[in-house]
């Protein structure tokens, strides 16, 4: 059967203390079940500092949206801190019809979330590196 689904993935890199995972493509059913194990794995940390740079995501549903929440509370169970890129009007209007828009800290920019981080970009364990898995 032809899957004409656009490629999806995650690419993490660690700047300083704070975890950035670019999120590309649908996160829809389909890639949250395929990619939630691999965000899972960066929130096992104590006080985890993520950023979710979902600026390349195309569509988003509300599996990719269960998947947001998930996500939010294991950081909050660590002490940790999570963060949205979005540049989309479309998914900041999502956020708040469903009344999620208080429960995430968003951003426009990805440059606020990392000022302030010392040393060089570097690929997390099991985090694949600058490759879109």
């Amino acid at each position: 059967m032809f899957d004409d689904r656009p490629a999806f993935g995650v690419r993490v890199q660690v700047l300083g203390g704070v975890t950035v995972a670019e999120i590309a493509g649908e996160l829809d059913i389909f890639a949250a079940g395929r990619i939630v194990a691999r965000l899972d794995s960066l929130v096992q940390v104590r006080c985890p500092d993520l950023v979710l740079d979902l600026r390349p995501v195309t569509f988003l549903d509300c599996a990719g949206l269960s998947l947001l929440c998930r996500l939010r509370n294991r950081v909050l169970e660590r002490d940790g801190r999570l963060r949205l890129v979005i540049a989309d009007p479309r998914f900041l209007r999502l956020l708040r019809t469903v009344r999620l828009d208080d429960a995430f800290e968003v951003l426009e920019e990805l440059t606020p979330a990392i000022a302030g981080a010392a040393g060089a970009a570097g690929p997390v364990a099991g985090g694949g590196g600058d490759a879109f898995t």
